[in-house]
């Protein structure tokens, strides 16, 4: 009887139900959407991390150098005069950190492993080869001299990435096993070995195959693989004594790249580690969510501000809507609800006949939201956008003084002040979420029928009996 009841009225007065319901059903989507989206960006926020430190790093720990350590790198192999009477040809190279960033003790790795929390922990160094080649005249020629050469100058000043990776660290550094798609990864026996390992769009860019030789700080070294990394990766990979070997760095790391069990220990983690080490700095993804700009910033902000009243806003129109559209649903039911008390029907059943409509509306109105929320987010997850996410010369270096100590941007060397990488964002649906939004549904309805009720506790029979006369 009850709920047929409730059913027949919701009937009667379906333009008013699917009003009411359609103003949940809105709020209720933007819930799922905004909530889905803000983990998409905080999905990309990890993507961005793992880009710049390696896929299974949850933060790492750097140190910055001081500005008496920030100075111009010098390219071993200059000095002499020019041979008498011709021009000199030079091509020097070198292996050094990058800008702003100065180096940690290789058993710092050990400390950082020891403490509760950490999953894995492995050292690397984080390097930029930089080559010069060029041709200086004769003394006397080519510069404004008076002397009879006729060669000038040209200089030539190139350079490329290079991570030392600590072999055998697991699925925490800047390079794992399963990112090699061609050739293989390195093995116990090229700890040492002068071998190498290349991005694929660095041997695109120059014709390099699996067997193929390269240079770094002047030696040479075999290709044995080519890995799939993302966009702001390293260029080229080496074991880390042989990369400690070509940069001078023996026993020295300039990262220490860390899983945590749990990524709800991350900070508490974090503060375990800046405590052991009280002069490196820790990064982890929430500090990334500072130093980010861009279209993943943006959407970052959209999300978490805008996004988050935005829906806040919707829920409290929707339930106000809902509210006194039931209220107004009830005065016009004054012969109604006034006759039904005539005949025996007590307050309270009239009051849990309104809450159980305003029930039923809520969950009407929470089931499609929830598919519109669900269809949203697959959309979403579905045309996956290009976000893009620029990190500050502070965070990818782990400090800075500037532009002239900044990180890697693909592409453009030691000099750049920050390093871009392009992800996707998605949206990902949570158990919790779809509950929570279930949860306001339910709220919303009992909101109207609240509203409804209080109406419907205050009518007389004498009122009933009034409008019919």
């Amino acid at each position: 009887m009850y709920f047929t009841y409730i059913r027949r009225e919701l009937r009667r007065r379906l333009k008013q139900s699917l009003v009411i319901a359609l103003g949940l059903a809105l709020g209720i989507a933007l819930v799922i959407t905004v909530s889905s989206a803000s983990a998409g960006v905080k999905n990309a926020q990890r993507q961005v991390l793992h880009s710049l430190y390696g896929v299974g790093t949850d933060m790492t720990v750097t140190r910055t150098a001081t500005r008496s350590q920030v100075g111009p790198q010098r390219l071993r192999g200059f000095g002499g005069a020019p041979p008498a009477g011709g021009a000199r040809h030079i091509a020097r190279s070198v292996l050094h950190p990058e800008p702003g960033s100065a180096t940690l003790p290789a058993s710092d790795v050990a400390k950082v492993s020891s403490l509760s929390g950490v999953a894995a922990a492995s050292g690397g160094l984080v390097l930029t080869d930089t080559s010069f080649s060029g041709v200086i005249p004769s003394a006397g020629g080519g510069f404004g001299g008076s002397g009879s050469s006729t060669t000038k100058p040209s200089f030539s000043l190139n350079s490329f990435t290079v991570d030392g990776v600590e072999i055998g660290a697991g699925a925490v550094g800047p390079l794992t096993r399963t990112q090699v798609t061609r050739g293989s990864y390195f093995s116990a026996a090229d700890a040492s070995a002068s071998v190498a390992i290349v991005s694929a769009t660095y041997a695109h860019q120059h014709g390099l195959q699996v067997g193929s030789t390269i240079h770094v700080a002047g030696k040479k070294l075999k290709v044995i693989g080519i890995a799939n990394v993302s966009s702001g990766a390293a260029d080229v990979y080496l074991p880390l004594a042989t990369a400690q070997k070509l940069a001078d760095l023996k026993g020295k790391i300039t990262t220490v790249f860390v899983s945590v069990s749990s990524a709800s220990h991350v900070s508490t983690v974090a503060a375990e580690v800046k405590a052991a080490l009280p002069s490196a700095t820790v990064s982890t993804s929430a500090d990334l969510a500072n130093e980010v700009s861009g279209a993943l910033s943006s959407a970052s902000t959209l999300t978490s501000s805008l996004g988050r009243w935005l829906s806040v806003a919707a829920l409290a129109v929707a339930f106000l809507v809902a509210g006194l559209l039931m209220m107004a649903t009830v005065s016009r039911r004054v012969r109604e609800f006034g006759t039904l008390k005539a005949i025996g029907w007590r307050t309270r059943r009239i009051v849990a006949q309104v809450v159980g409509e305003g029930l039923a509306l809520g969950l009407l109105g929470g089931l499609v939201g929830i598919a519109v929320g669900i269809a949203a987010a697959v959309a979403i997850s579905a045309v996956a956008p290009s976000l893009g996410a620029t990190v500050g010369s502070s965070f990818a270096t782990g400090g800075g003084f500037g532009p002239l100590v900044g990180g890697r941007v693909a592409g453009s060397g030691p000099f750049g002040g920050a390093r871009t990488v392009l992800v996707h964002l998605t949206a990902p649906l949570q158990a919790h979420t779809i509950a929570i939004a279930l949860g306001l549904a339910v709220a919303g309805g009992l909101v109207a029928g609240a509203f409804g009720a209080w109406r419907a506790a205050r009518l007389r029979p004498a009122d009933a009996l009034r409008s019919v006369g």
